[in-house]
């Protein structure tokens, strides 16, 4: 691959120069710059973005680090993500913690070693993480997505708000008992819990984790079992709620009819299953748009500003399952 030097000695230019041009600086002779960029062309010159960012230059690189990128949502998150750095001629360096902790941490190791100008982030944020510690140590700006984080910029949908939502239309759809299925710390059971509160139904909430299929089919199992109402289901994602539809499916449990089933994201396989998915959709294009905007502005200016603590809103869309 050809250096600088090589350009420099073939056009006959210091390499200053060949340096300033390539970095686009304008303030360089027509006649040269152009005779410099027909020589990188021709000979397929390929900027050391890791040596620029060691010299303390931008490397025009941002990183990004998801959860899980088999979660078409992620998928799609970091697809929108790199369309919008693109616009302003960023490339994107793509880490999947797949909510290992340790990963997590490794992955955010490697960003510091690239000097990635900036770093788009879906934390995992377990109790015990040291994110907000670590976000602060990277010394460069960082804008946080899907969750809100003290003191960081962020950029998350309202959970609360949205499975306060969930929660209504269970209940105006005539479903009596309730079952959460993800953490129960997590601020999609606590809207979920507030609303039914509000409703005067949240002692007939219950909640279990997914583990794997088999444990999932015999809480199910367990749960279904008793006799009882109708049951409205919220899973935390879409993925756990296509599992639930699955083995409600094996068990018998009709739905609609006995069970009310909801997911969240809503991603591109909703309306394909049968009964086609009840989801919160989740506004991933905008989610995109205001995170890098924020991470470039952040670049531009690193000054002491408060940080960005904006929540957008959530919009449940109502299929088959519910």
């Amino acid at each position: 691959m050809i250096t600088m030097t090589e350009i420099a000695r073939l056009t006959n230019v210091s390499q200053p120069t060949v340096s300033r041009v390539l970095n686009g600086n304008q303030n360089v002779a027509a006649e040269i710059r152009e005779r410099v960029l027909a020589c990188a062309k021709e000979h397929n010159y390929q900027c050391n973005a890791l040596a620029k960012g060691l010299q303390g230059s931008r490397t025009m690189l941002l990183g990004v680090l998801l959860t899980d990128i088999s979660n078409s949502f992620f998928a799609d998150l970091a697809k929108k993500l790199e369309s919008e750095a693109r616009r302003s001629g960023h490339s994107i360096i793509l880490f999947n913690s797949d909510y290992d902790m340790d990963k997590e941490q490794a992955y955010l190791d490697v960003v510091r070693r690239y000097r990635v100008d900036g770093v788009l982030a879906a934390p995992i944020l377990q109790e015990g993480s040291a994110w907000p510690e670590c976000a602060h140590r990277l010394d460069i700006p960082v804008v946080v997505m899907t969750r809100r984080m003290e003191g960081v910029d962020s950029v998350y949908l309202d959970h609360t708000a949205a499975s306060g939502q969930v929660a209504r239309h269970l209940a105006e759809r005539g479903y009596q008992r309730f079952l959460f299925i993800g953490k129960n710390y997590d601020m999609k059971y606590m809207g979920f819990y507030q609303s039914l509160d509000e409703l005067g139904l949240a002692d007939r909430l219950e909640s279990m984790e997914y583990v794997d299929d088999r444990q999932l089919q015999e809480d199910l199992r367990a749960y279904f079992q008793q006799s009882g109402p109708r049951a409205g289901v919220f899973a935390n994602n879409d993925i756990c709620a296509l599992r639930v539809l699955r083995l409600l499916r094996v068990l018998g449990v009709s739905v609609p009819q006995e069970a009310g089933v909801v997911g969240f994201d809503d991603t591109y396989m909703g309306p394909y299953l049968n009964p086609s998915l009840t989801s919160i959709s989740q506004p991933t294009g905008q989610i995109a748009a205001e995170a890098v905007s924020r991470l470039l502005y952040r670049m531009d200016n690193p000054g002491q500003l408060p940080a960005l603590d904006l929540a957008l809103p959530a919009e449940l869309v109502v299929r088959e399952s519910s």
